[in-house]
């Protein structure tokens, strides 16, 4: 692994234990055995390196979530495919995932919420884009297409963190029947 490399791994290790405020510059570069003067040439500065950490991380997962995110007719196949493809990057990156949430519920003005709002848009938009496709063939849905796509993602991602927080944080499995059934509890929702 190069210095590069080492230090993002090191930074997310460091920021999913303790939080991105919590940690400084000094301690990544020590842990990462390499100097800060190193640190700041690739990354410039902390926030530099968690905007990287989350294009990085969060590149591969978006573009798998926007192929799982294309409607075909079936909204109920749709939602599956979506669910499953955030259920699958919680179990492949737990550390990465649970480190987005924390980062999600930071307060508006801190630094590490202002690094992964873009992130977090992209995922809320590439789910609303289900609903809005769906929304000629569902007549209840016309103008909800917003209010569901955030029902949906808050419903998978806190069920998500919940399997990660009692199976230790860093190890789930979700088979598709959960999957499956997850969206049938919030289709039901939706349709009464």
């Amino acid at each position: 692994m190069d210095n590069r490399e080492m230090i993002l791994e090191t930074a997310l290790d460091l920021f999913y234990a303790r939080g991105y405020d919590a940690v400084g510059v000094q301690e990544i570069a020590e842990r990462s055995g390499v100097t800060k003067p190193t640190l700041y040439y690739y990354f410039k500065s902390k926030y530099g390196l968690l905007e990287e950490l989350l294009e990085s991380r969060g590149a591969a997962f978006m573009e798998r979530l926007h192929k799982a995110c294309a409607y075909r007719g079936d909204l109920k196949n749709t939602l599956c495919m979506a669910a499953g493809e955030l259920v699958s990057f919680a179990e492949q990156e737990p550390k990465f995932y649970t480190l987005f949430l924390a980062l999600y519920h930071s307060a508006r003005e801190n630094e590490a919420y202002q690094a992964v709002r873009p992130l977090v848009l992209r995922l809320q938009q590439e789910v609303e884009q289900i609903f809005a496709s769906a929304a000629g063939l569902l007549g209840n849905m016309h103008g909800r297409q917003r209010q569901f796509s955030l029902g949906f993602i808050g419903l998978i991602l806190f069920d998500t963190k919940m399997r990660l927080e009692v199976n230790d944080g860093l190890r789930m499995a979700v088979s598709q029947d959960e999957i499956n059934s997850l969206v049938h509890q919030f289709m039901h929702g939706i349709y009464s």
